[in-house]
C-alpha cells in the first residue's frame, strides 16, 4: 500500500488521477476467445480440426476436448484475471446431447444454451460469431463469395442462423452480443476476376443484414491475406469500410493482424471513430504475418489503447482478443494475454493525455515529447498490483504456480 500511494503521487504531479484510472479499467469489459482453450477446434466436426485460413502450431498436453473441459480451464482462467470479462464463441462450440446434430446452416439456439447458463454463472457477457472455416461446404476456398450458389446459399443461412442465435443470447443475458462474421474467401495465384467474387460477397451481404436486431451488434472483418489465399482475399479492408459506411447498423471490425505489417491499428483508430460510434477490435499479435500470437505488452498493443482513451472512446470501442498457441499451457496463454492487454489499458489510463493535448495544440511539441518519455518510467506496476489486489486477483509473479498446479491436477491426466 506504501508503493501504490507514492506511485499514486508521482501521477498526480503530472496531473493523472490514478484512482480514476482504476475506476475506468475496472468497467471496462474484454472479451477473451473462447478458442485458445483448444487450438479452434470446436465441438461440432467430427475431426476437431481448424482449417481453411486457419491453422494452429503446437502440441502442449492437455487441450481441452469438450464443453465441461474448455469451460472448466476458461472459469479457472478467469479466477487468475482481474475485472471485467466477456467469452467470446465460435459458432463452431455448439453442445449437441447424444444423437443431436445439425449443420451449421441449421443450427439454432439450443446447442448454445449451457453457454448462456455458463456466462450467467461467471457473471460474464458473451460475443458470438459465425464459423465459415473447417468444414466441407468451404470449397475451393469459397464460402460467402463462392461462384456455386449452393455454396453460398449454405453459408448465407448459417450467417443469418448465427444473428438469430446471437439475438436469442443478448436477450437473455439481457445484453449486446457482438456478432462478427470473418471468412476465408480468396485465391492462392493471381485472380483473373477480382471484381466478381466481391459483387457475389456484396451480394450475400444483403441478404443476410436483412434486418436489424435489437440485441445484436453486427461487423465484419477484413484480412489482407491467408494461408490458401496468399494473391487475393475478396473481404478486403477497402471492401468491408465501403460496405458498413453505407449499410448503418454495419461495424468494420479491426484486427491488427489482418495488416501489412507497416499498417498500424493504432492509426486507423481515431480515423474510424470519426464515422462510427461502435468501433469493434480484435486485439492479436501478429510476428511477421497474421500467426495469432498471445498478446504481449508491447508498443503496438500500448499505441492501440492509448488511442481509445484519448479519444474518450473506452464506450465505442469493442475489446476482444484473439490468439491461439498450441506451443504453450493454454490456460497461461488466457492469463498472459487478458493481463497484458488490461495493463496496457491501465498504461493508456495513466498517461498525463490531457496535458499532451494541450501542448500539442499550442505547438510546444518539445515539450510534448519530453512529457511523453518522462510518463514511461511512471511506477505503473505499483498501480497495477494495487488494481489486482482490489479485485480479488493474483499479482504479476503469484498465479503461474497455480496454473503449474492446474497442469499437474488436471491437464496432464486428460488422455
Amino acid at each position: 500500500m506504501e508503493r501504490f500511494e507514492s506511485a499514486k503521487a508521482q501521477y498526480a504531479r503530472l496531473g493523472v488521477d490514478v484512482e480514476r484510472a482504476l475506476e475506468q479499467l475496472a468497467g471496462k469489459a474484454i472479451s477473451i476467445n473462447c478458442w485458445q482453450g483448444d487450438d479452434v477446434s470446436g465441438f461440432d466436426r467430427p475431426d476437431g480440426s481448424a482449417s481453411d485460413g486457419i491453422q494452429t502450431t503446437g502440441n502442449y498436453p492437455g487441450k481441452a476436448r469438450n464443453f465441461a473441459e474448455l469451460t472448466g480451464d476458461f472459469a479457472f482462467a478467469a479466477s487468475l484475471i482481474p475485472g471485467k470479462k466477456r467469452i467470446n464463441l465460435h459458432a463452431s462450440y455448439a453442445v449437441f446431447g447424444e444423437g443431436e446434430w445439425a449443420d451449421r446452416d441449421r443450427i439454432t439456439f439450443e446447442p448454445f444454451r449451457p453457454w448462456v447458463d455458463f456466462a450467467k454463472d461467471m457473471g460474464i457477457g458473451i460475443d458470438f460469431n459465425p464459423t465459415c472455416f473447417s468444414h466441407p461446404m468451404v470449397v475451393d476456398g469459397m464460402t460467402l463469395a463462392s461462384p456455386d450458389p449452393d455454396v453460398r446459399r449454405f453459408w448465407i443461412d448459417h450467417a443469418r442462423a448465427c444473428r438469430s442465435i446471437a439475438e436469442e443470447i443478448g436477450a437473455r443475458l439481457d445484453d449486446k452480443v457482438l456478432n462478427n462474421l470473418w471468412i476465408p474467401d480468396g485465391l492462392k495465384d493471381v485472380p483473373a476476376d477480382r471484381l466478381g467474387p466481391r459483387l457475389r460477397l456484396k451480394d450475400s451481404l444483403d441478404r443476410i443484414f436483412t434486418e436489424p436486431l435489437p440485441h445484436v451488434i453486427d461487423s465484419v472483418e477484413s484480412k489482407v491475406f491467408g494461408i490458401g489465399l496468399e494473391s487475393y482475399t475478396v473481404g478486403s479492408n477497402e471492401f468491408y469500410m465501403g460496405y458498413a459506411a453505407t449499410h448503418p447498423g454495419i461495424y468494420n471490425l479491426l484486427d491488427n493482424g489482418h495488416y501489412h505489417p507497416l499498417e498500424y491499428v493504432s492509426d486507423k483508430i481515431s480515423a474510424m471513430l470519426c464515422y462510427f460510434d461502435i468501433l469493434p477490435l480484435h486485439v492479436t499479435r501478429p510476428v511477421r504475418w497474421d500467426s495469432d500470437h498471445v498478446v504481449l505488452l508491447d508498443d503496438e498493443l500500448k499505441e492501440i489503447m492509448k488511442e481509445i482513451v484519448r479519444n474518450d472512446a473506452l464506450g465505442k470501442v469493442l475489446i476482444g482478443l484473439d490468439f491461439f498457441d498450441a506451443s504453450i499451457n493454454r490456460i497461461a496463454a488466457w492469463v498472459i494475454g487478458t493481463r497484458s492487454a488490461q495493463k496496457a489499458l491501465l498504461y493508456a489510463l495513466t498517461q498525463p493525455n490531457e496535458k499532451l493535448r494541450a501542448l500539442q495544440d499550442g505547438a510546444r511539441f518539445t515539450e510534448k515529447l519530453a512529457l511523453m518519455e518522462d510518463a514511461k518510467t511512471l511506477p505503473l506496476g505499483d498501480i497495477w498490483a494495487e488494481y489486482c489486489r482490489r479485485q480479488g486477483a493474483p499479482q504479476d509473479g503469484e498465479w503461474f504456480e497455480q496454473v503449474a498446479r492446474y497442469e499437474r491436477d488436471v491437464l496432464l491426466k486428460r488422455a
